[in-house]
This record gives structure tokens, C-alpha cells and sequence, in this order.
């Protein structure tokens, strides 16, 4: 039976007072990485997002090559202010595809960000995260480029994602980071045990989970390696390859149990 009518419960981002949908819609499987795409369907979705209201949408410049931001950029046009958009920079790839290595200098953060403008068709961008820290350029050059960009008036608030607290407490003092995006799941708990969890408690800064259905374990979808397309990466990704697959079903069953058991889904 379809879900006609969905509350989702609201959070603060950061500690700037915009409460934001607590389950957002991660875009990158639209345009890469997870097997066959329909931009017909995608863009449906999209639009049915909106009318649930789980309107905080997540992308990057990278996934798809592009493509992603230019597809989300197809419904914007029409819900620019009913979405959140967050997207993000720092990660290089070649026209082929391959990844290249990380980049956070000054000149290619107002570089990435023009570019992103441009291709998604508006002047401003609610949560602009560096992908991944540029170890050659100090954060601290970085985040202030990115405060640049929000004194410019092109990027509302900053972010970052899967980065150490170490360098997290070192951006916050450049600049107020609203938001940390790092894999939280059953299957990835680090940032419980490596000070990240703690850090963004002090300094206030909302956790963004990606991936927090296990990259779909826990949807109850796949039973075995066979399901997944030749195109979708986690064919061979560690978590689902043959042996640690049925492994890691058993934590999936274990869920289900514990939902069962409290009449949950």
C-alpha cells in the first residue's frame, strides 16, 4: 500500500536555527553507482519527495560526472524554496571517470561552487560541504574560501564530510560548520569511537548519516550477491561479496526481529 500521508520529524541544523526534515534524500544513486538509472523515474521521485515534504536533498558535482545536479536541477526550478539543497566540492575526477585525488585550494572552491550554480540553475546554495579534506591545503585555507562564497551570498552554511575531529575543531574556528556528513550505520559506528561523535556534540554540529541503511542492507531487498546488477558497485563491494554477505544478513534478520517484536517497520 503507498504512503499517502508521512510526518517526519524536524532537527536544528547546526545551531542555526532552521529545523530540517531528520531523513533526507540522498541523490547520488540516480546518476551512478547503483546499477540501471531512469531519469523518468528519478525525476518522479523527485517530485514525490516534495510532496512528502522530505525536501533536503543531497548531492555532489561529482556523482554522475555531473549529471546528478544537472538532473535535480530539472525539478528545482520549480521547488526552489521548498528545498534544501546540499551539495558539495573537493573531490577530482578525469573526463573518463577516474578519480584523481582531493582538492580544497582556495580558487578551485570558488571554482567548484560557480560551477554547481550554473549547471543547477540558481544563485545559491543552502549547505555546501568539502567532500573530502585536501590534505595538501590547510583546512584552514579552505573554510575560508568557503566563508568567502557565504559573504558573497552564494552558499547560506557550511559543512563538511568525513573528515577527523582534528580537523573539524580546526574549520569551526575559521568559520561555523553547521553540519559533519560521515557513514553511520550498524555497519560503520567509527565515528562513535574516534572523537567525531563527541566533537559535534561540543561545538554543535548536526551529524549527517549517509548510508544508514547499510547501502540497503537493512531495506530487507537482498538475499545474496546474485541481486545486484553488474553495474551497481557493491557487486563488489567487501560488505556484500560471497561470505560476508550471508554474515552480515544475519545482523539484517536480527533487526527485522527487533522490529517485529515492537510492531515496527
Amino acid at each position: 500500500m503507498p504512503i499517502r500521508n508521512m510526518s517526519i520529524p524536524l532537527r536544528e541544523l547546526g545551531k542555526t536555527g532552521i529545523m530540517m526534515p531528520a531523513i533526507g534524500l540522498g541523490c547520488m544513486g540516480m546518476s551512478e553507482y547503483y546499477g540501471a538509472i531512469d531519469d523518468t523515474e528519478n525525476i518522479n521521485v523527485l517530485h514525490r519527495s516534495t510532496e512528502l515534504k522530505c525536501n533536503f536533498w543531497d548531492t555532489a558535482d561529482i556523482y554522475g560526472m555531473g549529471r546528478n545536479v544537472i538532473l535535480l536541477s530539472k525539478v528545482l526550478k520549480d521547488y526552489r524554496h521548498e528545498v534544501f539543497l546540499c551539495t558539495k566540492f573537493g573531490i577530482t575526477r578525469s573526463p573518463s571517470g577516474e578519480f584523481l585525488g582531493f582538492k580544497g585550494t582556495p580558487e578551485y572552491v570558488h571554482e567548484a561552487c560557480n560551477k554547481s550554480l550554473n549547471r543547477l540553475g540558481i544563485d545559491y546554495i543552502d549547505l555546501y560541504y568539502q567532500h573530502r579534506v585536501d590534505n595538501n591545503t590547510p583546512i584552514e585555507d579552505t573554510v575560508t574560501a568557503m566563508k568567502e562564497l557565504v559573504n558573497e551570498g552564494k552558499v547560506k552554511y557550511l559543512g563538511l564530510s568525513e573528515c577527523s575531529a582534528s580537523d573539524l575543531q580546526r574549520a569551526h574556528k575559521v568559520h561555523p560548520i553547521s553540519a559533519l556528513q560521515v557513514e553511520y550505520s550498524p555497519w560503520s559506528l567509527d565515528i562513535e569511537t574516534n572523537g567525531i561523535k563527541e566533537t559535534c556534540e561540543k561545538l554543535g554540529i548536526t551529524i549527517v548519516a549517509y548510508s544508514p541503511l547499510g547501502r540497503g542492507f537493512l531495506t530487507g531487498r537482498y538475499k545474496s550477491n546474485a541481486d545486484f546488477e553488474e553495474t551497481d558497485f557493491r557487486k563488489n563491494h567487501p560488505r556484500f561479496v560471497d561470505g560476508n554477505f550471508e554474515k552480515n544478513l544475519e545482523l539484517v534478520y536480527k533487526f527485522n526481529d527487533l522490529a517485529r517484536k515492537k510492531g515496527i517497520t
